[in-house]
Order: structure tokens, then sequence, then C-alpha cells
């Protein structure tokens, strides 16, 4: 699953904000399979470099110009997250339930062939391979620097753009209310299918305001570079102000409906996983409490906890999404 946001707002990643990291498994191989897309024909030039070289071409490639998003809000000045912390320390179920387990076992995913569906109440249904979701709004792709929150918290870099550029291109109908999306269930490929500790695929939902917020990212990189497989490639959803399980890794469909959609967590615990799961530190798991986070890579298990955030720090930019609700009853 996803690791969630808690970083006050986005900035243009500069490679000087960006902590160094180590050879990472596979990287060449993942280079190599976007090597023929969009994104890729920049991403590529990674391939076989010396790390710190390519460190410090980082923020010039040139799928990659994009100026920040103008999404409201202050710029963190939170420093980013080691990459080898955010590439190793995952939770993405369908590799295993220890959050070692994803980055040993996600090697057999293909992320080439890709292709995802955007189906159900629009007027123009596509499926589209991933090469076209590149290209669809390669103008606008931005480096957003934001907070990911389960408990621990990480800040991460992703190189994405706002969902909702693509759900305007389908024209949604008015009959619309939420999105749904669908993740690959491939038990070839996926060893912790096996477990059965979930109803597979793993599913999701957000309202259909929630999902055109300029926030709701469709995500295909980090830090610089193509999304590894442990942390969702070839392209994830990512809600910063939501609990991490919220954003649904290795998409395949999309599909916007009339009524709310179950999703994973909810189904298997209704009580303890609400449909909206939005950052609160004022609404506790029923077995633990969410008012507190532990940074990943500040000291480790011992490292002094921090305060949980409203909207895990994003309160400006989306607490009018829910203004009147009673969020400890739609938690």
């Amino acid at each position: 699953m996803l690791i969630r946001n808690n970083n006050q707002g986005f900035v243009h990643s500069l490679n000087s904000e960006i902590t160094s990291q180590t050879q990472y498994l596979q990287r060449r191989a993942f280079m190599q399979t976007l090597a023929t897309g969009a994104a890729g024909a920049a991403l590529a030039s990674w391939a076989g470099r010396d790390a710190l070289a390519a460190e410090a071409e980082r923020a010039h490639l040139p799928a990659l110009k994009g100026q920040p998003s103008k999404v409201s809000g202050a710029m963190t000045v939170e420093a980013a997250t080691a990459y080898k912390d955010a590439t190793s320390y995952n939770n993405y179920y369908e590799f295993g339930l220890d959050k070692g387990e994803p980055v040993r076992n996600a090697g057999t995913l293909k992320t080439r062939p890709w292709t995802v569906r955007i189906e159900g109440l629009v007027q123009k249904p596509q499926t589209l391979d991933i090469d076209s979701l590149l290209k669809l709004s390669a103008q606008e792709e931005r480096i957003y620097r934001l907070r990911c929150v389960e408990g621990w918290s990480m800040v991460i870099p992703w190189v994405g753009y706002s969902l909702s550029e693509l759900l305007k291109k389908v024209q949604p109908l008015s009959s619309a209310k939420y999105v749904e999306f669908v993740t690959l269930a491939d038990k070839a490929q996926m060893p912790g299918l096996r477990s059965g500790v979930l109803d597979w695929p793993y599913t999701e939902g957000l309202r259909l305001d929630e999902a055109m917020h300029p926030l709701t990212l469709l995500a295909f990189g980090m830090y610089g570079e193509v999304l590894p497989n442990q942390n969702g490639a070839p392209v994830r959803l990512v809600v910063p102000w939501k609990y991490g399980f919220k954003s649904a890794k290795s998409l395949v469909a999309i599909r916007l409906t009339d009524k709310e959609p179950g999703t994973a967590w909810n189904k298997a615990a209704r009580n303890e996983y609400g449909f909206y799961s939005n950052v609160n530190p004022e609404v506790d798991h029923p077995r633990w409490s969410q008012a507190t986070e532990r940074r990943i890579g500040e000291g480790g298990l011992f490292a002094k906890k921090r305060k949980t955030l409203m909207f895990n720090g994003y309160g400006d930019q989306v607490a009018q999404l829910y203004a009147g609700m009673d969020l400890k009853k739609f938690y």
C-alpha cells in the first residue's frame, strides 16, 4: 500500500534538497522498461550512469521541466526521505505482508505492456497504454514534494500530474459521483495474493470531487526516476491528505460510478477502515492512537514521534471538501 504523505504543500525538487541514493536493485531494468515511452525517453538516460552524476542532473530531466504545481498552500521545507528508505520500507501486500518483502519480491512485476481502462459513467471511455497516459498531459507533469502517512511517515517527491487532467478528457456524466480504482491482481506475478488477507483485486475509491482535486495525482515516478515496482509501478494514485492505503498502486482500471464503491480495507474491516480515511489525529484506530507518527529515517523505532496533522497538513487546500461533515462519523 501507499505511504502517507505528511508534508505541507509541494516544491519543485532541486537536487540539493534530495538525499543521495545508493545503487538500487534492478534500477537498470526499470529504466529499460520505460525507455520507449514518453517519460522513458528522458529517464532512460539514467541507465548505466554513476549515481552521483545522475543525481546532479535529476531536476533537469527533459520530461520534468514543468513548473511547480499551482495548487495553493505553503511550500514544504522538510527534507525528502532517503530514496533507499522510501523504496525498501513499503506496504504492498500483493508482494508480502512484511514491509521489507515488496522490495525483495516485486521484481516479478512486468510493467510493459500495460494498459489502464477509464470506464463507467463517462462520455468517452478509453483504454490507454502507459505511453498514452504519459503523453496525455506531458506538458503538465510536475514534481510534488508531499507527505505520506500510515502511523509512520515519509516525504516523497512524486512525479506525475493531477488525475483531473485525465478525468476531464473522458468527460464524466452528471450521474457520476464516485471514482473506483482497480489494481492488478496476478498470482503469477504477485506472490502475496496467495495470502487471502484481502479481497483481491485491491480496490479503492474517492468521491468525484476528491478525485478532481488538483492534489490527487496520477504518479509515474519519484525522485525524478521511474516508479520502482514496490512503490506501485508503472502508475499509481497519490492522495496526500488521506492514509496511505487510499493511494492504490499499479492501476489497471479507473471506473466512474453513481454509488460509493467498496474498498479493500473497508471490506476487510469496516469498523477499522472507513471509506474516507482522511488523516485525522482525533480519530483513533480501534487498536492504536493516530495522534502521532514516526518519520522513517529519523532514528528508527526509538525516534521521537511527531504530532499527526489534520488532513496531513493539507487542510487549507482540502478542508472545504468536507464542510459540514462529522469526520468522526465519516472516518
